[in-house]
């Protein structure tokens, strides 16, 4: 009794019809929103320039607003929802009115690009071009959650959120960028990724409009509805197989980038030569490495190729690209040693200045330590002076170098002894017997 009681709340829980609008509502929505004309044709028209230019500009923000503002889901529900009621005055309404607003979201768009004077592909541009498996996963559960909101009595703000998950704007608006440039594949990418989006919206409403068993209004035999069920499994397979061929590659590529990343960490060293930079491309199977040092010889470079195979990319095409190389360096070494040798001898002379300047700011302090060192003997030497001089004479070869001491005493004079006992003291605290003393009084 209890497990049914829970079974009875879960289905209670899950319940989509006890919240179904009524039905006469929900078809005149439908029909509604299908409609081009007037405003919505203008706000169509007004939302693929806004999105050609976010895609031309590369800014998500632009293309998400655009995305909010279009008007295409209305159509694309119309056609399921005729298709599910096998309305079909209905559905020749919305493919009619679905298929005007392709032709002029493609025309504002392609009019936009063939007059920008920017024609880069930027990545948002180039993300509509290469659709797979997951983009039928978004379009259709995306259109589940439209579908039902539609037909709920409490509506909410879920419409603007599938428009920005199934992302109808950007792949036409790219379409119109492959035919102005003359790219067509990219055109022929991005109509595949909008016609994915289409199908697959229109499949979910077919799906939720049966489960929610929304009335016939039309009569229609078992032949019809066999037939409409065929074609309905032929453009479902005709859409799906591509997408899943798209989404082998898509995964076959990311795997062999997580491997090639692992096989890179593993050869950035390589016998004294170390990665400058690599370059993966994983629709091509190709990896480029450009390695600096030694310049790496054929046994190394097909040593490297064979660790490819450790990582499961051994059909890997592997290019090798020599940067900075030292054997370049080293075959202008007579250059560089004389370079070197040049580079010593100025720091010589340098080091020699310095030992000069250094000597001659020594000298300025000699007299001061003369002074205290006498005064302690001689309290009466109250200035000294202290002066290298040169002197010159007729039978002098060279100058003669001299060192000139002057001292100032306050009163006493210095007797001959003092005077003789100070001049051998100069000369061994100088270093020289070169010395001329003077007195002041």
């Amino acid at each position: 009794m209890k497990q049914s009681d829970l079974a009875h709340k879960f289905l209670n829980y899950i319940n989509l019809e006890s919240e179904v609008d009524d039905f006469r509502k929900i078809h005149d929505v439908i029909e509604r929103d299908l409609v081009f004309k007037g405003t919505n044709l203008w706000i169509l028209v007004f939302a693929i320039i806004v999105a050609s230019v976010g895609l031309n500009m590369n800014s998500t923000a632009v293309i998400i607003g655009a995305m909010l503002i279009s008007p295409l889901m209305g159509p694309i529900n119309g056609m399921g929802y005729s298709i599910a009621t096998y309305n079909f005055p209905l559905f020749r309404k919305a493919l009619k009115n679905f298929s005007f607003a392709v032709a002029a979201s493609l025309l504002a768009s392609t009019a936009y690009f063939a007059m920008s004077p920017i024609s880069t592909a930027h990545s948002e541009l180039l993300a509509r071009t290469s659709p797979t498996i997951y983009d039928v996963l978004i379009a259709f559960f995306g259109g589940l959650a439209g579908i039902v909101a539609t037909s709920s009595k409490q509506k909410g703000n879920v419409i603007p959120g599938v428009a920005i998950a199934t992302a109808l704007m950007p792949p036409l608006c790219t379409s119109g960028y492959g035919l102005a440039t003359g790219q067509f594949e990219y055109f022929f990418g991005a109509i595949y990724l909008f016609t994915i989006n289409t199908v697959f919206i229109a499949i979910s409403s077919v799906v939720v409009s049966q489960i929610l068993k929304f009335p016939i209004t039309t009569l229609v035999d078992n032949a019809q509805k066999v037939r409409v069920n065929r074609w309905i499994s032929v453009i479902i397979s005709l859409v799906l197989i591509p997408s899943i061929y798209f989404g082998y590659k898509l995964v076959q590529q990311e795997r062999f980038n997580e491997n090639a990343s692992r096989y890179i960490d593993n050869v950035s060293l390589v016998e004294g030569n170390f990665l400058l930079k690599y370059e993966i491309k994983p629709n091509l199977k190709r990896i480029k490495l450009v390695y600096g040092g030694s310049t790496l010889t054929e046994v190394q470079k097909e040593t490297i190729r064979n660790k490819a195979a450790n990582f499961s990319i051994e059909d890997a095409e592997i290019d090798f690209q020599q940067g900075l190389s030292f054997d370049a360096l080293t075959t202008h070494s007579s250059e560089v040693d004389n370079l070197r040798f040049e580079v010593n001898r100025l720091n010589l002379m340098l080091q020699e200045a310095n030992s000069i300047l250094d000597s001659i700011n020594e000298k300025k302090y000699v007299g001061k330590a003369l002074l205290s060192e006498i005064k302690i003997l001689h309290p009466e030497v109250i200035y000294c002076s202290y002066s290298d001089a040169y002197l010159f004479g007729d039978t002098l070869p060279e100058p003669e170098k001299n060192a000139l001491v002057i001292f100032k005493l306050s009163g006493n004079k210095f007797s001959d002894s003092d005077r003789e006992r100070v001049h051998r003291w100069l000369m061994a605290r100088l270093n020289t017997e070169k010395v001329k003393v003077f007195y002041e009084h």
